[in-house]
């Protein structure tokens, strides 16, 4: 069985269909797989600009899904469903009071942040932004969303020489000291930027 043929198939759509299912609410590697199929498609010599368009149509599509789960379910649906990933009703509350504040900006910006990117799309319905505005603004963020991490997913794809050089030449120990330190501070980030 030649896998190599199997990914490079599944590979364009792989990309839209991870952030499609991330942007509609649910929560799941859809970034990591658009870098992932965009540094195979390096990798392999196919093209970026189709792992673009497939990441911007599956956010794109995703976010109306979820959009749509936030307009009709409301806040109701939002609180049980949020209950399982530890949303509060406070972190509601204050979500929708910025979406009320922000609402463009918010739906812009919620593509580049994990939290947002999975649940700014329902806040969005929730606080009943009109669907056109929301769909301007949600395909604008997803498209720049898309190029950022596609070029850098490309971008890694064509240096793996280089990567695998550098893992080669500091060692295990020395990539294991190295994701220890990144882990160390984006826990104190979490930390920090936790409410007192």
């Amino acid at each position: 069985m030649d896998w190599a043929r199997i990914v490079d198939a599944l590979g364009y759509p792989s990309a839209g269909l991870g952030i499609l299912i991330e942007s509609s609410g649910i929560p799941f590697p859809g970034e990591a797989l658009l870098l992932a199929a965009a540094a195979w498609a390096a990798a392999r010599h196919h093209s970026l600009v189709i792992v673009i368009f497939f990441g911007f149509l599956g956010a794109t599509a995703g976010a109306d899904i979820g959009y749509l789960l936030g307009y009709r379910g409301g806040r109701p649906f939002v609180e049980r469903f949020g209950a399982f990933l530890h949303i509060r009703p406070d972190h509601l509350a204050r979500a929708e009071l910025f979406f009320a504040r922000h609402g463009d900006k918010a739906v812009l910006a919620a593509r580049f942040f994990l939290g947002l990117r999975t649940w700014g799309s329902m806040l969005a319905g929730m606080s009943r932004m009109p669907f056109w505005r929301f769909q301007f603004f949600s395909a604008l963020g997803g498209m720049m969303w898309a190029i950022v991490i596609g070029v850098a997913g490309y971008a890694l794809g064509s240096n793996l020489p280089l990567l695998e050089t550098i893992i080669r030449d500091i060692g295990i120990g020395g990539l294991t000291v190295l994701l220890l330190i990144v882990l160390i501070l984006v826990v104190a980030q979490a930390r920090a930027s936790r409410p007192r």
